[in-house]
Parts: structure tokens; sequence; C-alpha cells
């Protein structure tokens, strides 16, 4: 069983004060700390669970610059066999598009009976490489994926739906299949599990090496075009009610009538 996981490396902004770039057409990135996308964290724990079951290896290949190698470690730490650096300054501004074109590149020329990718992304929250991947590899996909269980040549597993529904569905390897949080527990990385990949290679392949037209990555293979970024204008703030709980409760009622939520 070969399987590859995909990950993406992105920038933390859950506590951070965001400011736009003065292109306006990003973030200002340079003061954030970056990490393995929470979704991927799944993705590389279902690919260990998977392999310490029915056996095989486990490639990682993330799309990243040279400061990602602490997160290809973390993988290895985590059960990876292998982990792969994909980056040339080409690829700077990319979209989902040219990353599955550079991503399917470097695929077709390795094994591969399963692909696990998370289904968002934290930063753009846009879900579109695992779908786009596939179609490029010409292989079935799904997302949202809760349970996998591989069976022989085929993958069983059960993927959410709308309003709580969910459908169990099967599909023959070779396949990709978009993970969602909570398929699994995270394992715990330990110090003495990153100590013992230190000193695993982490090739770094660029556009050359995979056998990619530099006008299919980066801002020249991207299909969407970011006209601007903004920041969503600032409210007036809460008002903090005062006073007893009898008076704090008749003024709340004021305030719902004012606004027309009470009669």
């Amino acid at each position: 069983m070969n399987i590859i996981v995909c990950m993406k490396w992105t920038p933390d902004t859950s506590e951070a004060d965001l400011t736009v770039s003065a292109a306006a057409k990003d973030i200002k990135k340079d003061d954030l700390d970056f990490d393995m996308n929470d979704w991927d964290r799944f993705a590389i724990e279902e690919a260990a669970q998977i392999k310490e079951k029915v056996g095989g290896k486990v490639t990682v290949v993330s799309l990243a610059p040279e400061e990602s190698e602490d997160m290809l470690r973390e993988c290895l730490a985590r059960g990876a066999d292998e982990a792969f650096q994909i980056w040339s300054d080409q690829m700077e501004g990319g979209d989902g598009y040219a990353t599955a074109s550079v991503l399917s590149q470097f695929i077709k020329g390795r094994p591969h009976d399963l692909i696990l990718t998370g289904t968002l992304a934290e930063d753009d929250g846009a879900g579109q490489l695992g779908g786009m991947l596939a179609a490029m590899l010409d292989i079935p996909s799904a997302t949202l994926v809760s349970r996998i269980e591989i069976k022989g040549q085929k993958a069983s597993f059960v993927r959410e739906l709308e309003g709580g529904l969910y459908e169990s569905m099967e599909m023959d390897l070779p396949c990709l299949i978009a993970v969602a949080t909570g398929l699994n527990e995270p394992r715990f990385v330990s110090i003495r599990a990153v100590r013992k990949v230190t000193s695993i290679e982490i090739p770094n392949v660029g556009i050359d090496e995979i056998g990619i037209d530099a006008g299919k990555v980066g801002q020249s293979g991207a299909r969407v075009e970011i006209e601007q970024v903004s920041l969503p204008p600032e409210g007036e703030g809460a008002e903090i009610i005062k006073g007893k709980p009898e008076e704090a409760a008749a003024r709340l009622a004021e305030i719902l009538k004012e606004k027309g939520a009470i009669g």
C-alpha cells in the first residue's frame, strides 16, 4: 500500500492582529507563525494508522518553502517514511489549481494507491485541491470523510453530508480521500520520536526536477486572481448592562424592543 499525504503549511492567524499588505492582495505574514494545516494533521495520522493495519509506505509532500522543514520532520515523527519539499521561487502566489498541477505532476511519477489530504485549508478555506488533484490524476475522490477502511483493492468510507447526515461509500484504488477533522485522534509526538528522524534527508524538488513548465505554476498558472483584500469594518462594540439582575433584565428587554426583536 503506497499512501501519499499532501500537507499544507499555513499561517497561524488565531490570535494575531492582522494587517493587509501594501499591494492589498494578501495579509502581511512576515510576523506570523506557520504550522501544518490542522485538517492535514488528521490526514497524516490516518495514513500512519492505515500503514500499521495493512502495511505499506507513507510519503508526505508539501508545496512550501525551506522554512517548512520542521513540519515535514513532524510528519516523519508521526509515522511517514519519507517527505518531499517542493518549491521554486516561481511557485509564489499560486492558487489551488496551480498547486494541484504541481502535485499531480509529482505524484504521476510515483506509485500511489491512496492519496490523503485535508478537506479544507485554514488560510483560505477553499476546499478545492482534493477534487482538482484527483481529476488531474484521473482517479475517483471523496471529501469530508470521517471513517476509512481499506479492504483489498477498495476503500470503504463514511462521509459527512449536510444536516448531520452521513453516507457509506466504496471506491476502487487508487483514489483520493479528503478527510474531515475528528476522523481520528492525532498521536502525541515525543521528543524522542523527533530525534529519531533528524537524520532523514528531505529532498527539495524544483520545477525542473518535476518536469513542469514555469507558466503552469505560481501566479502564472493560477486560475483565480485576487483583486483586493480588506479587513472587515469594526463595529461599535458591545454595551455592558450593569446593575442588579432585575434591572439588567429590564434594560435588556428595553433594548430588544428598540431593535424590533420583541413586541
